[in-house]
């Protein structure tokens, strides 16, 4: 008696979802590292400057101070109390000396020199001279003894 041998199939793999499941991860890991790197937050608008400049190089050691307002949908400021955002967390001029200090243990805790620290400040455009000044005495205070610091603010292009 003859035995048929049947020809072997081998079953093939749809790799069309995971294919599309790959690209999206790969776009939502760019959009977040993106967002991460900027540690922009929508509540400080930017002054404008003809002489600002984007950083040539990354900065190794920096912390980022949002220093602003609480505004609606529009843009306009709802609160006129200027406030310092961390992540969802808002101090007022006042309370954020105890937020510096856990910085600054932060970095003494790691081994980093506190005078190759910057502390990047992102002040509204609309937040008082006066006010930045005052935050940057208090991160040069005793117990804090920040000494490096970056202001931002949007670069000026001509015509807009």
């Amino acid at each position: 008696m003859k035995i048929k041998s049947q020809p072997s199939t081998v079953p093939e793999v749809d790799m069309t979802p995971m294919i599309d499941i790959v690209f999206q991860l790969i776009a939502f890991f760019m959009v977040i590292s993106n967002f991460e790197q900027d540690k922009a937050d929508e509540r400080v608008s930017l002054p404008k400057d003809q002489l600002a400049k984007p950083p040539v190089s990354k900065r190794e050691s920096a912390f980022t101070l949002n220093f602003g307002f609480d505004r609606d949908v529009q843009g306009n400021i709802v609160d006129q109390t200027a406030y310092i955002f961390d992540g969802d967390q808002k101090f007022t001029i006042d309370t954020v000396r105890n937020r510096l200090r856990q910085e600054a243990r932060f970095y003494e805790a790691i081994g980093k020199e506190k005078s190759d620290v910057t502390v990047e400040i992102r002040a509204d455009k609309d937040v008082k001279s006066g006010e930045v000044q005052e935050l940057i005495q208090m991160c040069q205070e005793d117990d804090i003894q920040f000494e490096r610091f970056a202001l931002k603010a949007t670069q000026k292009v001509d015509g807009f």
